[in-house]
C-alpha cells in the first residue's frame, strides 16, 4: 500500500467520543483563552476529526484542500473582510469581481453579451436559474412576477420542469423553495450511460404539449452520481425552438471544458440560458466559490432589488448585489483570481486532466474483470461499479455492496461512497485531487474485492 494511503483519512472516532473531544469549544466563560491556547485545543481536539481531502484515499466527494495560490487570496479577502455587494461597501472588491465574471465569460466562450455573479453554492444557482426561468414564462403570460407571484398564472399546475432522473437534489430544493412543489418536475429518461435520452426528451415535449406549460430543461453537465454529461448541444437547439429557458447545472463538471481532450464533451453550452459553476470543487478554491452565468446579462435584471439606502437605481457604480439575492457577499473573486494568477492556465488545465485521466484508466483496467460490472463508461472523474464475485447470490449483492462500503468507511484509510443506479446499490469512486492516481483507485479495488471475501467467509 502506498505510504500516503496509511495516514488516516479521519479519525475513527464515533460521534459520542467526539462529541467529548469537542464539547471544550463551546464552554464559554469569562475570561478567554491565548490564540496559543487555543491552537493547541484545535490541533487536539478538531484537527483529528477533519477529513483529509489531500490524501490520495479520499475519493468520495467533491471536496479539495485549498490550492496554494487560492489559499493567499483567501487570506487575503479574511483579512479585509469585504462585503462585495456593492461599490458603497467596497469598490476595489466590486470592480475585481465584475472584471473576474467578464474574464470568466470570455475563457469559457460564453457571448459578448453574456454576465455572471458569484453565489454561495451551486444549489442557490440552480435555484436563481430556475426563478428566472420562470419570470420569463410569467413575461410571455403578460406579466411580472416579481410582483404578482404564481397566483397570477392562469393555472399553475400546468408548469414543468424537465430534467434527468440523474439531476441534483437541488432541482427539487429549487422546485420548493419557488413555492411549485416536486409535482412540478418531469423525469427524463437516461441511455446506458446515464444521459439524457434526447429521443424521450422529445417524445416527453410532444406528449406535454396540450398538458403543460414547460418552462425550463434543466440538463447536467456532469451529474453527482456518475459524472455523466447530458448532451448539450441537441438540446440547445430543441429548447431554442421551442422558445423554453435551458439552464446547465455545471456544479461539479463545467470547469473540466478547459481541457482539450474533453472539451467536445460541452458543445452546446454557449447557447444555454444558464450555467452555474462551483470552483470549489475542481479547483481547490476556498468555499464557498460558485457562479451563474447568463448568455444575456440583462437577464440578471430580474432580479434587481433597489433600496434607499444603497443598491440605489440611480447609482452608477457597478453593484453586484443587484443580480443575486444575498446582501451580504463573501470577496469569492480573489482566491480564484489568486489561484488561476498563480498557477498559470497551463498547469489549471494539468490540474483538471490528471483526475480524469485517473478515472479513465481505472475504467479501461477494470473492463475485462469479471468480478466487477462497470455501471457506465465515465464521461469525467467519477466511476460507479459493482462487486460481483463469481456464483454470489443476486439477490445479496445490494447487501454486499453496503457491507464493503461500511467496511472502507469504519477503516478510515480511505473513502469511496455508495449510491443507487435503477435501485441497485453500486459503489462509486471520485477523483477530484490530483493526488488521486490510478494506483491509488486501484488500492481501493483491491480493498473492495478483501472486504467482499470477508463478507463471503462471515456468511
Amino acid at each position: 500500500m502506498n505510504e500516503n494511503n496509511k495516514i488516516p483519512i479521519c479519525s475513527k472516532a464515533s460521534p459520542e467520543e467526539m462529541a467529548e473531544d469537542l464539547k471544550i469549544f463551546i464552554d464559554f466563560q469569562d475570561e478567554g483563552l491565548s490564540l496559543e491556547n487555543l491552537n493547541e485545543i484545535i490541533e487536539e481536539r478538531l484537527v483529528p476529526h477533519l477529513m483529509r481531502y489531500d490524501q490520495p484515499g479520499f475519493q468520495s466527494m467533491f471536496n479539495a484542500f485549498p490550492e496554494e495560490g487560492a489559499e493567499f487570496g483567501g487570506r487575503i479577502a479574511l483579512k479585509y473582510n469585504q462585503g462585495v455587494t456593492n461599490w458603497q461597501v467596497s469598490p476595489g472588491g466590486v470592480m475585481l469581481e465584475e472584471f473576474c465574471c467578464e474574464a470568466l465569460c470570455k475563457l469559457f466562450g460564453f457571448p459578448s453579451n453574456s454576465d455572471a455573479t458569484f453565489m454561495l453554492s451551486g444549489t442557490y444557482g440552480n435555484q436563481e436559474a430556475l426563478y428566472l426561468a420562470l419570470h420569463k414564462q410569467a413575461e410571455k403570460a403578460g406579466f411580472n412576477l416579481a410582483e404578482k407571484g404564481l397566483k397570477r398564472f392562469k393555472d399553475s399546475s400546468r408548469l414543468a420542469v424537465l430534467t434527468s432522473r440523474d439531476a441534483h437534489f437541488s432541482v427539487k430544493h429549487a422546485v420548493r423553495m419557488l413555492g411549485l412543489g416536486e409535482d412540478t418536475i418531469e423525469f427524463l429518461a437516461v441511455d446506458e450511460n446515464r444521459h439524457i435520452d434526447v429521443n424521450s426528451l422529445k417524445k416527453t415535449i410532444k406528449d406535454l404539449e396540450d398538458k403543460k406549460d414547460i418552462f425550463c430543461v434543466f440538463i447536467t453537465a456532469g451529474t453527482t452520481s456518475t459524472g455523466s454529461i447530458d448532451p448539450i448541444l441537441p438540446i440547445a437547439k430543441i429548447c431554442q425552438e421551442r422558445d423554453i429557458w435551458l439552464h446547465v447545472d455545471g456544479a461539479y463538471g463545467f470547469a473540466y471544458s478547459l481541457v482539450p481532450e474533453w472539451n467536445h464533451l460541452f458543445a452546446g453550452a454557449e447557447l444555454a440560458d444558464s450555467v452555474c459553476w462551483n470552483p470549489h470543487k475542481q479547483l481547490g478554491i476556498p468555499i464557498p466559490n460558485s457562479l451563474l452565468f447568463v448568455r444575456r446579462w440583462e437577464d440578471f435584471g430580474r432580479m434587481t432589488l433597489y433600496s434607499a439606502y444603497f443598491n440605489r437605481k440611480e447609482d452608477p457604480e457597478p453593484n453586484p448585489g443587484l443580480k443575486s439575492p444575498p446582501s451580504t457577499r463573501p470577496f469569492a473573486a480573489l482566491p480564484l483570481v489568486t489561484s488561476l494568477r498563480h498557477q498559470g492556465m497551463k498547469k489549471v488545465i494539468q490540474r483538471l486532466r490528471a483526475p480524469l485521466v485517473a478515472i479513465s484508466t481505472l475504467f479501461n483496467n477494470l473492463k475485462e474483470e469479471c468480478d466487477i460490472e462497470l455501471c457506465h463508461k465515465p464521461d469525467l472523474g467519477i466511476l460507479c461499479f459493482r462487486i460481483i464475485p463469481e456464483g454470489f447470490p443476486k439477490e445479496e449483492l445490494d447487501q454486499l455492496q453496503r457491507y464493503v462500503f461500511d467496511r472502507i468507511i469504519a477503516d478510515r484509510e480511505r473513502t469511496i461512497s455508495l449510491t443507487k443506479l435503477d435501485n441497485k446499490a453500486v459503489l462509486r469512486v471520485v477523483a477530484i485531487s490530483p493526488a488521486v492516481t490510478s494506483e491509488a483507485l486501484m488500492e481501493t479495488i483491491r480493498d473492495v474485492r478483501a472486504f467482499a471475501r470477508e463478507y463471503m467467509s462471515e456468511k
